[in-house]
């Protein structure tokens, strides 16, 4: 059974909770006009990857990590944002403490 990206889906979600259109989006990181929406719905459609520059571009954009685009269920998906939001002295104490749950 082939396993189907979740970066389609967590693009359209971070998109949505942007409140920004594809073309919107496409303008932003830099895109024509005329070509912004159909490459950013092919994104969202999964008939095409962005590479991880434009990848990276778009989590800025949408304000999430990179991480984000590759977590294949929700607690992972929210955890990833909650994370990267995190200072890094909480993150060195947060990893110690999962580390002492497993």
């Amino acid at each position: 059974m082939a396993h189907i990206s979740p970066l389609p889906k967590r693009l359209l979600e971070a998109r949505t909770r942007k409140d920004i259109s594809q073309k919107e989006l496409g303008i932003r990181l830099g895109m024509e006009p005329g070509s912004a929406s159909g490459r950013m719905n092919h994104y969202e459609k999964g008939r095409h990857t962005p590479n991880f520059p434009t990848l990276k571009r778009i989590a800025i954009e949408l304000g999430v990590p990179v991480s984000f685009f590759y977590c294949d269920d929700d607690i992972s998906a929210e955890l990833m944002c909650l994370i990267e939001g995190m200072p890094k002295d909480a993150k060195k104490i947060l990893l110690d403490q999962v580390k002492g749950c497993s």
